[in-house]
């Protein structure tokens, strides 16, 4: 066993270096705010995509209900992510503008963390690549996850398993996004018509919705934030600030599982 005599809270957590890893490039207060934000953002991407990809390997398992527990880990970190934006809303505009010019190209718009989920979750684009194509080692990671089932695609494997309905093949493969599908439609139909025969695959179905749903209000406060502090400026980094965000307000991760309430 390993000599545990100067383990403390502080090595554990290794404080000294998370602590140490705010390095504003401004003279200006407001900045720690702005990292400390992002920073932790980044924490919590990362405790998602732990939980994601747990899902993942027991919905592989036939452990739903092992899944459902990660997938209800998701969904209460996602809340978390969108209540978060409060924090950074106490930059108005003047105290943001004070030290954005001294941020030069980097941009949120680079989180490959964040990339990740999207891929992981089912929104797919393989152009998105092209953001990170000066971290070797983030491309490395997200090509890995273009070549994997997404989360809802492991969903789709088990629902069609369990079901017994003819999902396409090429629906339930590593590609590009999820599009709307009726096979998979009739097949989460039969789950809401049967909620007490079919009741782990109807609890994975609504915790999908929680997750979309909470995933919804992260864009949108995402969104509202933005316009609030930089209005309609283009973002750093080049993007096209809020007009790119509000395109992707339009983005719907699991469409069959938001159709399925129009048709029953």
């Amino acid at each position: 066993m390993a000599d545990k005599s100067d383990f403390s809270y502080g090595s554990h957590l290794q404080l000294d270096k998370l602590l140490s890893a705010q390095a504003p490039v401004s003279d200006r207060h407001d900045e720690l705010l702005f990292i400390i934000q992002h920073q932790t953002s980044e924490l919590w991407f990362r405790l998602v995509l732990a939980e994601t990809d747990a899902a993942r390997s027991r919905l592989k398992a036939g452990n739903l209900r092992g899944a459902l527990k990660s997938l209800k880990r998701v969904a209460v970190v996602l809340e978390h992510l969108v209540q978060s934006w409060e924090v950074l809303r106490q930059l108005d505009p003047v105290d943001f503008l004070s030290f954005r010019g001294d941020l030069g190209e980097a941009s949120g718009f680079q989180s490959w963390q964040y990339r990740l989920l999207e891929f992981a979750l089912g929104n797919r684009d393989r152009d998105m690549l092209g953001a990170h194509r000066d971290w070797p080692e983030a491309v490395a990671q997200l090509e890995a996850e273009l070549s994997r089932p997404s989360l809802y695609q492991e969903c789709l494997i088990v629902l069609n398993a369990r079901i017994g309905t003819e999902i396409p093949l090429e629906v339930l493969m590593p590609g590009g996004a999820h599009q709307r599908q009726q096979a998979v439609l009739d097949a989460w139909a039969v789950v809401y018509r049967d909620r007490e025969g079919q009741a782990e695959l109807y609890d994975l179905a609504e915790q999908l919705i929680e997750i979309e749903d909470r995933f919804r209000c992260w864009r949108f406060n995402h969104v509202t934030t933005v316009e609030r502090v930089i209005g309609a400026k283009e973002g750093t980094g080049g993007t096209s600030g809020v007009h790119y965000l509000r395109r992707m307000l339009e983005v719907v991760l699991f469409p069959e599982l938001w159709e399925v309430r129009t048709v029953l």
